[in-house]
């Protein structure tokens, strides 16, 4: 009886010293150990690098389609138009654009033909002068007919400053003038910067010195303020910009403009 109990107590005493199963698996304060070995290494994290490639790959894939898509949209549109059947809505569409236009040519001929009967209105019904002062050249006309076509020159734009702080800019005026006088054999009255421009002492007003005959040619017409259409001493400069304002012609356009237009006539200048 002695050796049976003492076999008994070795073998709960073996028992007891081998290692249990699920020791490993015993709860801990952070909860349920895993079922791996202490010296195992541990598994390393998995990497990102497969998701970023995935994302930019469809980033440039969608940056491509939207370029292709921007350069190509009219080309595909009207490729689009072209093979697909045309609608019922797309030809009332296309009525009504062109009913709209129609209209919208009705009205600008309508405001057209206004403006034209306005401008008729204010054609003179007597010989009237253009001066084209860029260019230098005159015309004479009857209505919408043209009666004679010249040379002629305007002002110079040429600045002149006097010692007494006085200035003129040598320019033709531009609009429209009424002719106000017409003179046989003009008499020039010099004003002051023709003798400052010479360079001479400026006489009184009523001097002799200022009164020069055969300088302005045979006829003159004053459209206002001292300016005139004359003729001119220097007819090789006709077609230039030289005058001091005045309207220089040479002496068979002077005979031509002074015999159609009469006091009041209209001088336009541009």
């Amino acid at each position: 009886m002695i050796t049976s109990k003492h076999t008994s107590q070795n073998a709960a005493e073996e028992k007891n010293s081998r290692p249990s199963l699920h020791a490993d698996l015993a709860p801990t304060d952070e909860g349920v150990s895993p079922l791996v070995a202490a010296d195992s290494p541990a598994s390393p994290p998995a990497a990102p690098a497969s998701a970023l490639r995935v994302i930019l790959y469809g980033f440039l894939t969608g940056l491509v389609l939207s370029i292709i898509i921007l350069f190509t949209a009219p080309a595909l549109r009207e490729w689009v138009f072209a093979i697909l059947p045309e609608s019922q809505f797309s030809l009332e569409t296309r009525t009504m654009d062109i009913a709209k236009l129609k209209r919208e040519i009705q009205q600008a001929e309508r405001r057209l033909s206004s403006l034209q009967r306005k401008m008729n209105a204010l054609i003179p019904r007597q010989p009237y002068l253009i001066v084209n002062s860029s260019g230098n050249r005159i015309y004479v006309m009857s209505g919408n007919k043209l009666i004679h076509e010249g040379l002629c020159s305007t002002g110079s734009y040429v600045l002149l400053k006097a010692q007494d702080d006085r200035q003129w800019i040598f320019s033709t005026p531009r609009g429209m003038f009424r002719i106000q006088g017409k003179i046989k054999n003009p008499v020039w009255r010099m004003p002051d910067w023709a003798f400052i421009e010479e360079g001479r002492p400026v006489p009184p007003p009523n001097s002799p010195e200022r009164f020069e005959a055969g300088v302005l040619g045979d006829y003159a017409l004053s459209f206002g303020n001292g300016y005139l259409v004359h003729g001119t001493l220097y007819q090789r400069l006709l077609g230039m910009p030289v005058t001091h304002g005045c309207v220089r012609l040479g002496d068979e356009d002077l005979r031509i403009v002074y015999q159609n237009l009469e006091l009041g006539s209209k001088v336009f200048i541009y």
